[in-house]
């Protein structure tokens, strides 16, 4: 029964549960404890089903009464096990490969076509009158692009905060978090997923990034310069500043966006949906098993 318990709940926390989560609104009021919620829900479906290959593994050498469909529904549940724990090492492989050489590829760009600022090494000004800002994060060169038509179509505060905005991307490592929600959503196969933790945590790192200018410029400059910006192309796997305007607006229209009783509800249910299935089935399970082995 174990195996089947936790291989139901990794699959319900790969699909239906997240797409049900996504169709509420209140994590976007926290969007740092909306994106632990999320990256625990991702964590806990690998784990589950991690956890149901291995129960059903031992299950199958430790039962004495073993049935065709018994066997056939294990097996079942022991291959997607393998397959998703083998999909999540061989996407933390690749999307390491492809982000790094994406970002030496667009680092190169950028210094090739942009002009350097002598007051902030880490921008390049690009003669476009497209109004563009992105950053390229890094640990050792990370890059923040600007356009000749955002920096005329913007107010002196406005601009600032777009450098803040970008500024905060690349001190906060947002692009980690992005990876992280990228390899745990690349693990489970197309049909066992859902796009929606990806989608959003997309859009909360731009809404942490707004709440950093914001506290330095003020919500007006942050929402001139979103208004400007709306739209405006960004590179794959950039940060930008121009993507989901009116979440973003909404949220800057809020006098003040913290929602303690919103930030507790999501950092519980993600305790306990890391901790529960382990302490209620995982644990029991194991003694279970380990006191049928060694007698």
């Amino acid at each position: 029964m174990t195996p089947l318990l936790l291989g139901l709940i990794g699959l319900a926390l790969a699909l239906p549960v997240p797409a049900l989560l996504a169709r509420t609104a209140w994590p976007m009021l926290v969007p740092r404890a909306g994106i632990v919620l999320w990256q625990s829900f991702a964590l806990a479906a690998v784990l589950a089903i991690s956890g149901a290959a291995l129960s059903t593994a031992l299950w199958l050498v430790t039962h004495d009464e073993l049935t065709w469909w018994r066997v056939a529904l294990h097996l079942t549940i022991m291959a997607i096990g393998v397959l998703v724990w083998a999909r999540f090492w061989w996407a933390a492989w690749t999307v390491y490969r492809e982000t790094q050489a994406r970002r030496r590829r667009q680092r190169a760009l950028v210094d090739l076509l942009g002009e350097a600022d002598g007051m902030a090494p880490a921008l390049r000004i690009l003669q476009e009158q497209t109004p563009i800002a992105y950053c390229v994060p890094g640990i050792a060169s990370p890059r923040i692009v600007v356009s000749q038509g955002t920096i005329a179509r913007l107010s002196a505060d406005e601009y600032a905060a777009v450098l803040e905005h970008e500024r905060a991307h690349v001190r906060r490592r947002h692009d980690l978090v992005l990876e992280a929600f990228t390899v745990l959503h690349r693990a489970f196969p197309r049909f066992l997923r859902t796009d929606a933790p990806l989608v959003q945590s997309q859009i909360m790192v731009e809404l942490l990034a707004d709440d950093v200018a914001r506290r330095s410029f003020g919500e007006a400059p942050v929402a001139g310069a979103l208004v400007a910006l709306a739209g405006s192309p960004t590179p794959a796997g950039a940060l930008g500043v121009g993507g989901a305007a009116s979440v973003r607006m909404s949220r800057l229209q809020q006098t003040d966006p913290r929602h303690p009783w919103a930030s507790v509800a999501a950092y519980a249910i993600s305790a306990v949906v890391l901790i529960a299935p382990t302490v209620l089935l995982a644990v029991p399970w194991m003694l279970h098993a380990w006191h049928t082995l060694r007698t």
